[in-house]
């Protein structure tokens, strides 16, 4: 059961790659909501086999990404982080239901379109399962990426693509905050891991830095 967690995660990537690789043409639209109703369908497992008694972070799945450096990336998740990607693994097919029957004047990008959900899908359960400050942080803004795309080509109104540009924008500067925070944090511990963390000790006074950089993060 260690894996579900990663499981969740690689399915929508899996997905992504499938459409886009694959000369789907009409079952763009089946196959995607297939993979997306998979994905909600094993996260409902982890909520299953989740333990409501333990304090820690269940589900944790380490490895090595640099050997160079020894850097090691973990996921896991508390009872918060759970509920959060149960949410995100039930939208995603209603996203998909709700496009379902509408005319595309682009036939041809439909597969980028349904492509860019799951990767968003993906992008955001690794956001709520890492325990590693860099990669929430990188994943949190690539996230902005597919979301661009989407609004850019997708988008209801005329100044689609303005609209798409200055939000990628807004929440890009937005967080730069929170990178000055993580920063701040790696130079006082030497880490970014979330596990090592919970063992450190920050002053008062650091601690409210770090929380007004985490707090004008949440608002942008």
């Amino acid at each position: 059961m260690s894996n579900l967690l990663l499981i969740t995660i690689i399915i929508p990537f899996v997905g992504s790659l499938f459409i886009l690789v694959f000369p789907l043409k009409s079952y763009v639209k089946e196959v995607s909501f297939l993979f997306s109703i998979v994905t909600f369908y094993i996260s409902l497992f982890l909520w299953i086999f989740f333990d409501n008694s333990a304090a820690s972070f269940q589900f944790v799945s380490s490895f090595v990404w640099l050997d160079t450096i020894n850097y090691q990336i973990s996921f896991g998740i508390d009872g918060i982080s759970l509920f959060f990607i149960l949410l995100t693994t039930f939208l995603i097919p209603l996203c998909f239901l709700f496009f379902w029957d509408q005319n595309n004047s682009q036939q041809q990008d439909i597969k980028y379109y349904y492509s860019s959900f799951l990767i968003i899908e993906a992008f955001i359960i690794i956001v709520f399962s890492t325990l590693d400050l860099v990669v929430f942080y990188v994943f949190f803004e690539s996230v902005l990426i597919p979301i661009f795309y989407i609004v850019g080509v997708w988008g209801s109104r005329d100044r689609k693509v303005r609209a798409g540009f200055l939000f990628f924008l807004y929440t890009l500067f937005g967080s730069l905050l929170i990178l000055l925070g993580i920063i701040l944090i790696f130079i006082e511990t030497g880490t970014t891991d979330y596990l090592v963390l919970l063992e450190n000790q920050f002053s008062l006074s650091r601690q409210k830095i770090l929380w007004l950089a985490f707090f004008f993060f949440v608002c942008c």
